[in-house]
């Protein structure tokens, strides 16, 4: 029943959602009933990407049902990058992000995701829709040190690098972010690690410092990690994406993630002229 609730929160609060709940119901219910049946489904998602789907994959899930499940984080990507830049998706699960930054923008990838069952349903998503040429898939994790860590399996969105006495882990390869950079300029980061993301800034100085990167999307925030993004110049900062509004102080849907922002200016402009996407019958 608590899970119903909540659900119900989110068709009735949810922009795309909101104004037809009851259609959100029927397609929540039609892929309880679909996935039931099939081990796994290849739903058509937007401007002509496709998300290869099971039960249990919350997040993709939430796809089906909304049209876009991080609402204003995802049409922020969707709005920002651009044919020839570089994104990184940090904790990219299944795909949903990388599938926007070079399946609809056709900005290049790099796809970090350390569980191994969970990075053959993201490489699933990037041959699916012929994206192999834009995506790199980095099967390790990121932190402060490079070395070997422990890794939780098997949890779909909330897998994490484990705490001491948790089970169900395995030994992965953990890396510095500067280390693997080398002379890229990525312009965009999306990082979604479940409360490490303090220790992928703190292996990640040099590229903080790097004029070339612009928006930084980050789930957990901490003291640190504010002090970092502030030192190197980087704003907060709230989208909405009905206006292309950049602002300063909370305005229009919530966001799942913290939006951090260098060259105000430059990132405005870009978001304002973009192409519209169409989704669940609206364009934004």
């Amino acid at each position: 029943m608590a899970a119903f609730k909540r659900l119900n929160h989110f068709f009735s609060t949810h922009p795309l959602t909101r104004e037809a709940p009851l259609r959100a119901w029927a397609r929540f219910f039609s892929w309880q009933l679909r996935s039931r049946m099939q081990k796994e489904l290849i739903v058509p998602w937007i401007a002509g990407q496709r998300l290869a789907i099971r039960r249990g994959m919350t997040g993709a899930t939430g796809n089906v049902y909304a049209g876009l499940h991080e609402f204003a984080d995802m049409l922020l990507a969707l709005h920002f990058l651009r044919e020839g830049d570089l994104f990184l998706d940090i904790g990219a699960n299944v795909g949903s992000y990388t599938v926007i930054g070079s399946g609809v923008c056709r900005a290049s990838t790099w796809a970090f995701e350390p569980d191994p069952n969970t990075a053959l349903a993201l490489k699933r998503n990037v041959a699916i829709n012929g994206l192999d040429a834009l995506v790199t898939v980095h099967e390790l994790a990121l932190g402060a040190t490079q070395g070997e860590t422990l890794f939780t399996v098997g949890l779909d969105t909330i897998n994490k690098v484990a705490a001491a006495g948790e089970t169900n882990v395995r030994t992965i390869h953990q890396e510095r972010l500067d280390a693997l950079i080398g002379a890229a300029k990525p312009v965009m980061i999306k990082m979604d690690v479940e409360g490490y993301e303090e220790e992928v800034l703190r292996g990640a100085s040099d590229l903080l410092a790097n004029e070339c990167l612009k928006v930084i999307e980050i789930e957990t925030v901490t003291s640190k990690s504010v002090e970092l993004l502030l030192k190197n110049h980087f704003e907060r900062a709230y989208y909405d994406p009905f206006n292309r509004s950049l602002n300063r102080e909370p305005v229009g849907a919530n966001s799942n993630n913290s939006v951090f922002v260098r060259d105000w200016p430059f990132v405005s402009e870009r978001l304002r002229v973009a192409t519209k996407i169409k989704v669940l019958g609206q364009e934004i």
